[in-house]
């Protein structure tokens, strides 16, 4: 019982820093902001309903969620915003960073992984 009622509060606690995390990003350009709703979602999906509930409410996100929790679903449009913010903030990044090649080459292949599993996911339900 005290088990479960921790791990409850914990990802409550939890789902509250990927929000937090979320609205940061949506003000960054650099930081993104669907994958942390994404995992504020599922936090709350294990420890509370109603927040849970709130969460995929939300006029702007809201439906994004529903459509990754219950269909594994990225629309065309927000793969195509995805892909081109990658494509902008990468690349940009990789241009004027003066930092080691190394790393320049390893920010390239996260972005091209990350493309890669946004554009393998289901368009429709």
């Amino acid at each position: 019982m005290v088990v479960k009622f921790a791990s409850k509060t914990i990802l409550f606690i939890f789902g509250w820093i990927f929000v937090l995390l979320g609205v940061i990003g949506a003000v960054l350009p650099i930081m993104p902001t669907t994958p942390f709703l994404l995992l504020a979602a599922y936090c709350f999906s294990k420890s509370s309903p109603k927040v849970h509930k709130w969460l995929t409410s939300l006029p702007y996100f809201g439906h994004v969620i529903l459509d990754w929790e219950k269909n594994r679903v990225i629309r065309p449009k927000a793969k195509a915003w995805a892909i081109l913010t990658i494509i902008l903030i990468f690349s940009s990044s990789i241009i004027f960073a003066k930092v080691h090649y190394g790393l320049k080459i390893m920010l390239a292949v996260i972005g091209i992984l990350c493309s890669a599993f946004i554009l393998t996911r289901k368009s429709q339900p």
